[in-house]
């Protein structure tokens, strides 16, 4: 039996995050300019993912975007389920993997997740002790939470762009405002 038979793999899909405490867990997702955070305390033996389309921001999200698209909501979510299931947050650690550039006629929105999750973790103390991001091509990435093993795999071409594609799913247009009269 190799290493990985005994594996329960869990993907991770964009606007999803997940935190456990099984060591034989591991999360996986595939990334293009989507940024992927992945957090533990290795004491209590806790970890987990995110996988974020957008920086973005408060603004952003009050104004009626899908929150789970953003950074700022997945990295929150993270962090107090870390918390939740015992995870101290002075021991926390992080290593993030993800924003490339895709598509080279589009805005390096990888560039600006991964520089995005830096700068928040930065602020809010947590080291960074690995990191995979940027490139042309995207990724497939292997994280053992309560270990804080990873593993990544670079995608052809091909590859990146179906995941590109998946990244790009239309989002849902708002709800209209309902604006109807009824008569007695």
């Amino acid at each position: 039996m190799t290493l990985d038979a005994a594996v329960k793999r869990v993907h991770v899909i964009q606007g999803e995050y997940k935190v456990v405490t099984d060591p034989d867990v591991v999360l996986s997702t595939i990334l293009g300019s989507c940024v992927a955070a992945c957090m533990r305390d290795p004491v209590a033996g806790v970890g987990g993912i995110n996988h974020f389309l957008l920086p973005g921001s408060a603004e952003a999200m009050s104004s009626g975007g899908d929150a789970t698209r953003y950074g700022v909501h997945l990295m929150e979510l993270l962090i107090n389920g870390l918390l939740k299931k015992g995870a101290r947050r002075d021991r926390l650690e992080a290593k993030i993997f993800g924003g490339a550039k895709t598509i080279a006629r589009f805005s390096n929105v990888g560039e600006q997740n991964a520089l995005f999750a830096r700068r928040f973790l930065q602020d809010e103390g947590i080291p960074i002790v690995g990191e995979s991001t940027g490139g042309e091509h995207g990724r497939k990435l292997e994280y053992w939470p309560v270990t804080g093993r990873a593993r990544q795999y670079a995608l052809t071409g091909v590859e990146t762009q179906k995941t590109v594609a998946q990244e790009q799913r239309p989002v849902p247009a708002p709800k209209p405002a309902d604006n109807s009269i009824e008569f007695f």
